[in-house]
């Protein structure tokens, strides 16, 4: 076991150089309006998801069952979710790409994060075996994913509307379309959020006859919902200024990480083996 976490661990710091070189690179590029380092900084990139992809199968071999349950596992798919997403609408719509500056950093130090944690090898329990369970924390993990490329357009939002903002924040798109960006993200996590709440409660129903407990998961899971509910409508039917929609999309993120990473720490539940 010691061996195989090891090994674990080892590609988990492996795949954090890579993104600390893509980091350094891209910013480098973008702040020094220099493209071809910029365009090169996805070199290391693409083989840091290569050993974070790697990583996750190697662990999920070893201990029998997806990356969901230790810290370890959480922190890790959640990270791979976010930089795949990522990978992925940057190839749709390259306009998009800036957003690397806030979304790589924060995949490489989820991802140091987690080797902080002892991966260890749980078995779980019967209930946590469903498949409503695996799309339950599937759809989760992509929302999360769409929230955290949100979140990057929220915060250069901010800082571009400032007076005097740094020349290179120029290479940004407009604000207009920094906040349409951000609005598109948050309604696609928003979509994504729902779907894993109502297949959590089909899980629950399934396994213990009840669809909703109130325990403190569900509880924060669902004022992470309302509460981005609420910014979509006041940004699309009240027409909520940018700096205020972009202030209001970080506190609801700050309460999604709360739901994601904090909630299960707060009682006794069904969630209580999630993320101990």
């Amino acid at each position: 076991m010691a061996d195989q976490a090891s090994v674990y661990v080892a590609m988990n710091w492996l795949a954090v150089c890579c993104y600390v070189a893509a980091t350094v690179l891209n910013a480098s590029g973008i702040i020094f309006r220099k493209a071809v380092v910029e365009r090169r900084s996805y070199w290391p990139l693409w083989l840091g998801l290569a050993l974070h992809s790697a990583s996750l199968v190697y662990w999920w071999r070893v201990v029998g069952h997806g990356p969901y349950m230790a810290p370890s596992e959480v922190l890790l798919s959640d990270a791979w979710i976010a930089m795949v997403l990522f990978l992925g609408f940057q190839r749709a719509f390259p306009r998009i790409r800036p957003a690397s500056l806030i979304v790589v950093p924060l995949v490489f130090l989820m991802v140091a994060l987690a080797n902080f944690y002892n991966p260890g090898i749980r078995s779980l329990p019967p209930t946590f075996s469903s498949i409503w369970l695996v799309l339950h924390i599937s759809f989760y993990k992509i929302a999360l994913g769409a929230l955290i490329i949100a979140l990057a357009f929220s915060i250069f939002y901010l800082l571009k509307a400032r007076p005097t903002p740094p020349d290179w924040l120029k290479r940004l798109p407009d604000l207009e379309d920094l906040d349409l960006h951000a609005y598109r993200f948050a309604g696609f996590g928003f979509i994504f959020w729902a779907i894993g709440m109502l297949a959590g409660s089909i899980w629950a129903y399934r396994s213990w006859g009840r669809y909703w407990g109130w325990d403190p998961v569900e509880t924060w899971s669902l004022m992470t919902w309302l509460i981005f509910g609420t910014y979509l409508h006041l940004r699309r039917f009240f027409r909520m200024s940018g700096r205020m929609a972009a202030w209001f999309f970080i506190f609801g993120f700050a309460v999604a990480v709360v739901a994601q990473f904090a909630s299960s720490h707060m009682g006794t539940s069904i969630h209580s083996e999630y993320f101990q």
